[in-house]
């Protein structure tokens, strides 16, 4: 008789575990996961992804004065490798000088000109200026001759003195006259040739310039370092084939890697709650084992819109503690900026929240074998956990998952919260003494309704 009683109960249990698990096949559903509210240390985070580049680099620059002669952009015909470590004065990069190297043949076919406009304006001056000293020096012979013809004609007829002392007149007039023409002439050719030779030291300036900028597409080191690539205004490294513009003529950096810092991008969400002088907890995605210590130093005041990206983001400096010869520009880091510590407070996960009607914050907490749906006031939250001020105590298990059939089960509210909605609720009643005659609207009726059972209880 027992033997036959155990035989029959384990094939009911065996037949209910059976039925269980055809069901839960059926319907498809995966078992509720629960989850304790926990009391410890909380930390708010804000998590980015950043990219090491050193706080100090030295520029290594293309030609930037070919924006004098028009030139506005250049192609970069060969560089040294990313990461190669130079000396000062080794060479870089070779830029394309096909467009510069016209621009230089032209120069100096002008510069030959200018030379040779001024060579003969110098042969020209010279030749005018010796013609009028030997006009002068005729004219003073002339007058010499005339005075010697007057001094022989003293015992002639009064007639005969007198024309020779008009010759005479006549001759230093000459003489006179030309002496001026001569000076004129002298300070005209002067400011001919000032002016031939101001244009010709203009060309050959030019010519000079140009000289050195051509030597300058041959880009050299300006100190001792390891090359980085520049990026261009796409956010991609500039290399062979990129183009320069010479409003900014970056060809690569040279930084010091002594001190290191990680630029990244906070939402305009989060942003508001970092400030200068934040811990950063720095992670390597080159290095996952390694762990920095950094602090914020700077954060944008202007948002920006990232490429392919729809967001609004600041950005943020962050400068890590220390040295370490493992680190690279361009690195790929992970940051943590803690922007509040907690010592002991209740926190819960953040998938455990539920929300009603962005009115009412609850969660579906286990209360020995049934489940309610109870209201809580929450905190400061972080990428994972909420603090919880009110509504859950230490060890209380709640539901990371909607349970089955307890979407319209009623709440259980705070005493406190659900005093401030009847409050509420009461002001926004009309006043039957103002207007006795008015019959309450249904939308008032519905307004007072307590939401849960309890508010049932106490309405």
């Amino acid at each position: 008789m027992k033997r036959n009683l155990i035989i029959g109960a384990g094939v009911i249990a065996v037949l209910l575990i059976a039925y269980f698990i055809v069901k839960g096949n059926k319907s498809g559903e995966v078992a509720d996961i629960l989850a304790n509210v926990k009391r410890g240390p909380f930390k708010v985070e804000i998590e980015t992804t950043g990219e090491l580049e050193a706080k100090n680099s030295v520029k290594i620059l293309g030609p930037a004065s070919l924006r004098d002669f028009r030139i506005w952009q250049v192609t970069i015909q060969d560089i040294v490798d990313e990461g190669t470590v130079v000396k000062k004065g080794d060479w870089v990069a070779t830029l394309d000088r096909s467009e510069f190297q016209n621009r230089f043949n032209e120069k100096q076919i002008e510069l030959e000109k200018a030379n040779s406009k001024f060579v003969q304006t110098q042969l020209d001056t010279t030749l005018q200026l010796r013609q009028s000293r030997d006009e002068l020096i005729n004219l003073k012979y002339g007058v010499e001759e005339k005075e010697i013809i007057l001094e022989q004609s003293k015992f002639e007829p009064p007639a005969t003195i007198k024309q020779a002392e008009i010759n005479l007149d006549k001759a230093k007039r000459s003489y006179e006259q030309a002496l001026e023409n001569y000076k004129i002439k002298r300070n005209q050719n002067v400011e001919k040739m000032r002016e031939v030779s101001a244009e010709f030291r203009k060309v050959r300036n030019e010519f000079d310039a140009m000289t050195k900028v051509l030597e300058a597409f041959r880009v050299l080191a300006p100190e001792d370092g390891m090359v980085i690539y520049e990026k261009g205004w796409d956010g991609k490294p500039i290399k062979a084939g990129s183009q320069i513009q010479m409003w900014d003529p970056k060809v690569a950096m040279l930084p010091d890697l002594t001190k290191m810092l990680s630029k990244t991008y906070v939402n305009e969400v989060d942003v508001r709650k970092v400030k200068a002088g934040q811990k950063v907890e720095i992670g390597l995605d080159a290095y996952p084992d390694k762990k920095l210590a950094g602090f914020v130093i700077r954060v944008a005041n202007v948002g920006e819109q990232r490429p392919n990206s729809d967001a609004k983001v600041f950005e943020v400096s962050v400068e890590i503690n220390g040295t370490d010869p493992t680190l690279r520009p361009s690195m790929t880091t992970s940051n943590k900026v803690i922007v509040s510590v907690k010592d002991s407070v209740l926190y819960i996960p953040l998938e455990s929240l539920h929300s009603h009607f962005d009115s009412i914050t609850f969660v579906y907490k286990k209360q020995g074998i049934n489940t309610i749906k109870q209201e809580v006031i929450v905190g400061e939250t972080n990428a994972n956990d909420a603090v919880v001020v009110g509504g859950l105590e230490e060890g209380d298990r709640i539901f990371l998952s909607v349970p089955d059939g307890l979407e319209d089960k009623d709440f259980s509210l705070l005493p406190e919260m659900n005093g401030k909605r009847k409050k509420k609720e009461e002001e926004q009643k009309p006043d039957d003494r103002i207007v006795p005659s008015a019959p309450a609207s249904p939308s008032v009726k519905n307004e007072a309704k307590p939401v849960g059972k309890e508010g049932k209880g106490k309405g």
